[in-house]
């Protein structure tokens, strides 16, 4: 990791509650796979080409993934970090503690909205249109989530809602009485996905796909993929997001855009994605941990951090990112 971003982190455990800290570093069951997110990156290398002339424009392939409770890390909560994107997209998620409408004010890039299933269609249908209403230029559905992951660190400190004063802001005013404290997610299927693409025009993606015959059936959709593990926070027995990549960039097949989600902690990780057949990467926590640390400016540093790293690893490896680049390290 970046020594600055390696700051940025310890700085955010320092100020952060402990509770609030575990809650945003702690993964499912024996924390295995939030390991092997990272390590993952750590086993391949690029093997540069030379003598290439310039370096071609691959822009800034990141995006900011959702994540929840930002006010758990800073009182300006998603306000400060939509302040900080200077162009990067950020998927904010449904369990955000200031409402959407607020986030895209704010927001200095473009916003996606992240979205769960919900046991009531109806309130599912609602935060659509929530979003619609709101700005936002795409509806990015978890599949990942049938039911909670188990969380030790959560289960171990009693942390199961938001504190008093702090609410999941996207649920009020909805039908039924759905909770401000916490969230509901719901076992969801094909046909919920047609669904929610019959009632609103913004592109869908779908997050947390990891079988590449999961990949095609949303190719053959026209529905974006994100290759994601949920960080860790589901399933303690799936692979890396990174070891999951390459099946499913081969079998889509460029029919749609991949976004690699998962253990991204520098340029260099930027690359071996893309390298892996990714579009785009996404970035969960180093944004908390710049946002603990320093409020926008903070999410502006790990941004800042990333992108100087990604264009480097660029310039050194001959202007351009292909698959035969990619070797394991012995």
């Amino acid at each position: 990791m970046n020594p600055v971003l390696a700051e940025l982190h310890e700085k955010a455990r320092a100020v952060l509650d402990p509770v609030h800290y575990d809650f945003f570093a702690g993964g499912a069951g024996d924390e295995v796979v939030l390991a092997e997110n990272e390590a993952a990156f750590r086993r391949l290398a690029l093997l540069p080409r030379v003598l290439r002339g310039q370096t071609r424009d691959l822009g800034f392939p990141v995006l900011v993934s959702p994540t929840a409770f930002h006010k758990l890390a800073h009182p300006e909560g998603e306000l400060a970090t939509a302040r900080a994107l200077d162009g990067t997209v950020l998927v904010s998620s449904m369990a955000s503690t200031v409402p959407i409408a607020d986030v895209v004010a704010a927001a200095t890039g473009p916003v996606w909205f992240q979205l769960y299933v919900q046991p009531d269609f109806e309130v599912t249908q609602a935060l659509v249109r929530r979003a619609e209403r709101a700005g936002c230029a795409a509806v990015v559905i978890t599949v990942d989530s049938p039911v909670f992951g188990r969380h030790r660190r959560d289960i171990e400190h009693g942390f199961h809602d938001l504190p008093d004063g702090l609410a999941a802001e996207n649920m009020r005013d909805l039908p039924g009485t759905p909770g401000l404290r916490k969230i509901e997610m719901t076992a969801c299927s094909w046909d919920d996905v047609e669904r929610i693409r019959s009632m609103t025009s913004l592109p869908l993606w779908l997050k947390g796909v990891l079988h590449p015959t999961d990949a095609v059936l949303a190719a053959e959709r026209g529905i974006g993929i994100f290759v994601s593990n949920h960080g860790g926070r589901q399933l303690d027995l799936v692979p890396a997001a990174l070891d999951a990549l390459p099946a499913v960039a081969e079998a889509v097949a460029g029919r749609v855009p991949v976004v690699l989600d998962g253990g991204v902690r520098s340029g260099g990780d930027v690359a071996l994605a893309l390298v892996l057949g990714a579009s785009a990467v996404g970035i969960g926590r180093p944004v908390l941990w710049g946002l603990a640390a320093d409020g926008s400016a903070g999410v502006r540093t790990v941004l800042d951090v990333l992108r100087d790293e990604f264009e480097h690893v660029l310039a050194m490896c001959g202007g351009d990112l292909t698959r035969d680049m990619v070797v394991v390290r012995c």
